[in-house]
């Protein structure tokens, strides 16, 4: 059965995520973990003329080889379609997804311009077989060009408009991947802008709690959903069952952790911003940050482009700070007592990481921060985007803003 469109202006839907895969197994109500690489063969007397590619992948009616299919990878592949509004493949991670779209796409010339060092890692990889010329975003495009647009942008969360590289590429004959990692269901819908393909690493927000790799691309049809399978059979990047069954339980809370994870990101950039270039704010002391960047903040840009038509449902929680100097930048990660200091995000605990030491093309001043659901103690009312957001957020503030001050007070603090 296909995957049904939905109205996007409506909030993810908790159903869709619990019950997307029902059909798909039998009495039991959470998934079983298979472990099994490979499956009874039917009887020919059975089942005459049988042959692998005689598989229906989409909807197997049996398991043969778990490089092609197996249970629970099956089933958390049909949820991820449905609240993708398409027909979604996993991999064994997001990297692994990023290759197999260049593989799919075979670019004539690829446009990408900043976003996540790891891509244009794996874009390099690639050229060692295909030397395909790279270009920027905002260069003109060609036939056969390849945009790859990561929007909200790793490490800042600042968003680029997918409509108008939509329209863009595809008037010069071109295809648009966007990269909606840092924006999954319910804030972005990138099809709807004009996306060909969407990517996500299902190890951020899918799989939500820094215990799962996954990588999923997402096509509009059936069809191209097919090729992506048979290109990740034989890439060897599919998804082992344990993870598949991680992401299937991570995924029934999506609708739940999200616009947490949301709201307490678009209250603590707007509160931190406040303290930016120079001015003190609210118990943070002047000159510890310098810029604060976030979707929130952005504006319309020159086109008029409005973030948040586009983050339809909500801000995206990652967002970036730069501080004053590095040595603020080196301390702040380990001063904290509610803030892990770790890479990665999209985890249900708060992350915070001086990006520099992931990232070495990075400025040493840059802390990327990924928000989590904490649950906070205060009881005061933060409003935003024309809704009541509760709770507050004084538990992660007192913790930044306590370090903030240790930092200023310290003898080796670089004012």
């Amino acid at each position: 059965m296909a995957p049904q469109a939905k109205d996007t202006k409506n909030k993810l839907n908790g159903t869709d995520l619990i019950h997307a895969d029902d059909g798909l197994h039998g009495p039991e109500v959470a998934p079983s973990v298979s472990v099994s690489t490979t499956f009874r063969a039917p009887n020919p007397q059975e089942v005459p003329n049988f042959k692998f590619e005689d598989i229906d992948m989409w909807n197997p009616s049996r398991h043969i080889y778990s490089r092609y299919t197996q249970g629970v990878n099956t089933r958390v592949e049909r949820v991820l379609s449905k609240i993708n509004d398409g027909y979604a493949a996993t991999f064994a991670s997001g990297l692994a997804a990023s290759y197999a779209a260049l593989v799919y796409f075979k670019p004539k010339r690829i446009a990408i311009k900043g976003g996540y060092f790891g891509c244009h890692a794996t874009i390099e990889i690639y050229k060692r077989s295909t030397d395909v010329p790279l270009i920027d975003i905002d260069d003109d495009f060609q036939p056969g060009d390849l945009c790859w647009l990561e929007t909200p942008l790793n490490p800042t969360g600042e968003s680029r408009d997918i409509k108008y590289y939509a329209e863009k590429i595809h008037a010069a004959g071109g295809r648009l991947l966007v990269d909606s990692t840092f924006a999954p269901p319910p804030l972005q819908y990138p099809f709807k802008w004009g996306a060909d393909i969407v990517l996500h690493s299902g190890t951020k927000y899918f799989g939500g709690h820094s215990d799962l790799l996954c990588g999923v691309l997402v096509v509009p049809a059936l069809e191209q959903w097919k090729e992506l399978v048979h290109l990740r059979t034989y890439l060897g990047s599919m998804m082992g069952s344990f993870e598949a069954w991680l992401l299937l339980r991570s995924l029934r809370t999506l609708h739940l952790r999200v616009p947490r994870q949301s709201e307490n990101a678009l209250g603590l950039a707007q509160w931190l911003s406040k303290a930016a270039s120079g001015k003190a704010h609210d118990g943070i002391p002047a000159g510890v940050i310098h810029t604060v960047w976030h979707s929130s903040l952005q504006g319309k840009d020159a086109r008029g482009f409005d973030p948040k038509t586009q983050l339809e449902g909500g801000w995206n929680a990652t967002f970036a700070i730069l501080m004053t100097n590095e040595d603020f930048a080196t301390r702040l990660p380990h001063s904290l007592k509610y803030f892990v200091p770790a890479t990665s995000l999209g985890g249900v605990e708060s992350l915070i990481e001086q990006r520099v030491h992931a990232d070495p093309s990075s400025d040493p001043r840059l802390i990327r921060i990924s928000v989590g659901v904490e649950d906070l103690e205060a009881s005061t009312l933060v409003r935003g985007r024309g809704r009541c957001l509760t709770p507050a957020l004084q538990d992660l503030k007192d913790d930044l803003r306590r370090a903030f001050q240790e930092m200023a007070r310290a003898p080796k603090a670089k004012l």
